[in-house]
Order: structure tokens, then sequence, then C-alpha cells
């Protein structure tokens, strides 16, 4: 699918994923659709700067490709505000650097900004007919619970609020000063475009979810600190 005249940037951030860098970023080239790759490595202890550096040496494909590294391990939250502060294009899609997430939906990700009709775009794991691992019902648990809350203070619908897969218009994120430095950033941007009263659509997404033994990072800490900044965002700003 064409994206007409906008230009679409993906930011992909970065830690210790040096057994699946190669092949997301050769999944997401294989969409076709991209103007601009920004990769983001959060002090990867892996081997994963050495993948991405000979990446960047040997890079000839038609997209550009920024990468940029951090001199310590902030979060994915500081990850992502560093990538958005670099981008160039109009769409801003949000990639994982692993296989939970599959390229082949950004056309539907990005369908409703290209129609006219949304400034964000969230890839809702829990709708529609798309193919799902089976894993983990407490963290499934964790992800309604945690988008119920967000939805009684935000007052929205959504499905996922916890999501990986969100698009922005490169506009919204320019306006919203980001705070959270690890996976906070999901309720915080969710709390903002409301408040900012952002059109808000939402997407079926296919979902591949990995086990801790494959890199699975986010664990019940982090659902118990995502309760404190559905609060904090909401609720004291």
């Amino acid at each position: 699918m064409p994206a007409g005249k906008m230009s679409i940037s993906v930011v992909v951030p970065v830690y210790n994923e040096r057994e699946y860098i190669s092949a997301v970023i050769k999944r997401v080239l294989a969409t076709g659709m991209l103007d601009e790759i920004v990769i983001v490595d959060d002090f990867s202890r892996d081997g994963t700067r050495d993948v991405l550096k000979g990446m960047q040496a040997e890079w000839n494909e038609g997209v550009r490709l920024k990468l940029l590294m951090h001199d310590l391990n902030k979060g994915k939250g500081a990850a992502l505000r560093t990538g958005f502060s670099e981008v160039t294009g109009d769409i801003v899609i949000v990639q994982d650097a692993d296989f939970e997430y599959d390229p082949n939906d950004y056309s539907k990700l990005i369908q409703p900004i290209l129609d006219g009709k949304a400034d964000v775009v969230y890839g809702s794991r829990f709708i529609g007919g798309e193919s799902h691992r089976v894993l983990f019902f407490w963290h499934m648990i964790g992800n309604k619970l945690l988008t119920f809350f967000s939805n009684m203070l935000t007052n929205l619908n959504l499905t996922d609020m916890e999501t990986g897969y969100k698009a922005f218009r490169a506009g919204v994120l320019k306006e919203i000063r980001l705070e959270s430095d690890r996976f906070g950033f999901e309720p915080e941007i969710t709390a903002k475009v409301a408040r900012k009263r952002c059109r808000i659509y939402e997407t079926s997404i296919s979902y591949a979810g990995r086990t801790y033994e494959e890199g699975k990072k986010i664990n019940w800490k982090d659902g118990i600190a995502a309760f404190w900044h559905i609060f904090k965002f909401n609720l004291l700003r």
C-alpha cells in the first residue's frame, strides 16, 4: 500500500537483542513502506552494538538509517524519547526489536492516519481474528486490568493500552513532553494523547509473544509500576 505523500519513520528501541535485531530489521525493510529507520541501542551488553555497527557500515538500502547509542541503560521509554527526537517522517511507528509484533501489520496500523481520520493508532492484541501465540494467562489478565484502569481515567474505550505497536502523526509527538524511562511509556503516552483529545483508533494485529527464555523483559514489577504511572499521569498532572 503506497503511503502517498506522507513519509514513514520507524523507531526501534533495542536492548540485548543480538539474536533477533538483524532479522527484525530485514522484516521491517521487507514491507517496502518506509522512508527512515531510527534504531536506539539502550546500552546493550550482549554484542548487539557490534551487530548494529556492522549493519550501519554495510547499509545500502533505499531507506535512511539512523543509529543512536545510549551510554547508559536507561529503559525503553528513554530510548523512544531519543528516537522520537530524531525522526523526520510524517508518521512514526514504534517497533520492538523482536518477533512479537509483525511489520506486515504496518499497513493496517497507519491506514487511519493516511485516511485523515486518526492522529494515533493502537494495534490491539485482543480484537479481530489475527493469529496469536498462546502464552501467559496472568500477563493477559494484567494487561486487561491495566487497560481497564487507564480507560476509567482517560474515558477511552481501548482494548489494549499496553500494546507495543503504536503509530503517531509526528506532530503529535512533537507536542508532548515524555518523561517515563522504562515501560511507563505506554500509560504515559495514553494519558497525554487522551488529554490532548487526539483522534485515537485501534486496529487488530497478530501477536507472537515470547517466553522469558526467549528474551522477554517486562515483568510483574513493571506491571505494578504501570498502575502507578496510570495514576500519576492522569490524576497528578
